[in-house]
């Protein structure tokens, strides 16, 4: 425990849950899309659903997909600014069976026609909980520097990359693999200590079997 999980993060209020957390979780999938977004369609469930609008979830989301932390004052404005910056937003409320009930699914298209999807919870204190990257399980909480290897379900990739890191030394703390089917499409999930640098990111992009390597700072 840290003391921001006593004292709670530095935010543009009203609510820790429904605010910093919603604009981490819009900030993740900005990440994993990698540009611009042109477009986002938002699902919520549960309490998100019921209260998204008077707790300015729908704000902060959408600040969070517009790259804004939990403490820019744009927030209270951002889907102002998402209509004048040609981001096209829509919000649906659903119900997902079994979930935290700060849930949303976010998809997002590019500027290039790019496109990626995540769900997470808001989990209290601002603190979040990714469950699912581009259709593919994974779990990561974003306290940590994370790196999301998405690469072909190859023998030896695993170990290139985690060898290439160590060889780096650069600390793994967590790591998790998905992957829906043998020889198909996989994703690592790597929550490392310290920082990761640009010479590191660009190694792993173009070792065999790599299609893409995303870095999630630690929000």
């Amino acid at each position: 425990m840290n003391v921001f999980d006593i004292i709670g993060p530095v935010m543009i209020g009203p609510s820790s849950s429904h605010t910093a957390g919603a604009v981490r979780l819009g900030r993740v999938a900005w990440k994993i899309l990698g540009e611009t977004a042109v477009k986002a369609e938002i699902q919520l469930s549960g309490s998100f659903a019921q209260t998204y609008r008077g707790h300015g979830t729908d704000k902060a989301l959408v600040a969070g997909i517009m790259g804004m932390h939990s403490d820019d004052e744009r927030i209270r404005h951002s889907l102002e600014l998402a209509e004048e910056q040609g981001l096209s937003v829509s919000f649906e409320t659903v119900e997902i069976p079994d979930a935290h009930p700060n849930t949303a699914r976010i998809q997002l298209t590019g500027q290039s026609g790019a496109k990626a999807s995540i769900q997470g919870a808001s989990i209290g204190g601002g603190n979040i909980l990714v469950s699912e990257v581009n259709g593919l399980s994974v779990s990561f909480t974003g306290q940590y520097n994370t790196l999301m290897v998405l690469h072909y379900d190859k023998p030896g990739t695993i170990a290139a990359v985690t060898n290439f890191m160590a060889y780096s030394e650069v600390n793994i703390g967590n790591f998790r693999l998905s992957r829906p089917r043998k020889g198909g499409e996989a994703v690592m999930t790597i929550e490392v200590d310290g920082d990761v640098s640009d010479a590191l990111m660009n190694s792993l992009k173009i070792l065999p079997n790599i299609i893409n390597v995303v870095l999630i700072r630690a929000i």
